[in-house]
């Protein structure tokens, strides 16, 4: 059984953000319903992952109900930007995407990282209950917040420092 779930069901608000110098940056999902405030710690791969999955999914529930309306693509970049105070309730290790066709509403399921030797069955569990709408601006947020970072090595795909980069794929060589 898991240590605490909370289920903000609906959130009134719902964004994904960085704090820090590119390279050193922490990512964060916040939430937010009525006076209530929830964040947690995400990895930059999570949110990369993430801003796909919610993409991809989308486009699988349009397929599959046509007669459902496009979700949204708008979003106000300064309400997307994370709000302190900046208190995560966990490290998020698993995230997950769901659907509840009754209420038309997408559930993004974050479950706290677990060290070694600990029990997953213990893991804290968040679900962040939101609109497709709200949940394609957090997408295309996260889309946004991930490219302000460092560039990307169009031949390796990983970041490149700001010191240099040894690319695997150029054998290290720099041109």
């Amino acid at each position: 059984m898991p240590r605490f779930e909370i289920d903000l069901d609906p959130c009134d608000h719902l964004t994904a953000d960085a704090i820090g110098a590119p390279g050193q940056r922490v990512f964060y999902i916040q939430a937010f319903q009525a006076a209530r405030t929830i964040t947690i710690v995400i990895e930059k791969i999570q949110l990369q992952s993430l801003t796909v999955g919610i993409e991809q999914f989308l486009a699988q529930l349009m397929r599959q109900n046509p007669e459902l309306s496009e979700a949204s693509t708008d979003f106000n970049e300064a309400q997307m930007r994370i709000s302190p105070p900046v208190e995560p309730v966990f490290r998020s290790g698993e995230i997950g995407l769901g659907y509840d066709s009754d209420r038309d509403l997408l559930v993004i399921v974050a479950r706290e990282i677990q060290g070694e030797g600990e029990d997953p069955e213990q893991a804290a569990v968040i679900r962040f209950w939101c609109s497709r709408s709200q949940a394609r601006a957090m997408a295309r947020w996260g889309v946004e917040v991930i490219q302000r970072g460092r560039p990307i090595c169009a031949q390796c795909g990983q970041p490149i420092e700001v010191s240099g980069h040894f690319c695997p794929k150029k054998n290290g060589h720099k041109h």
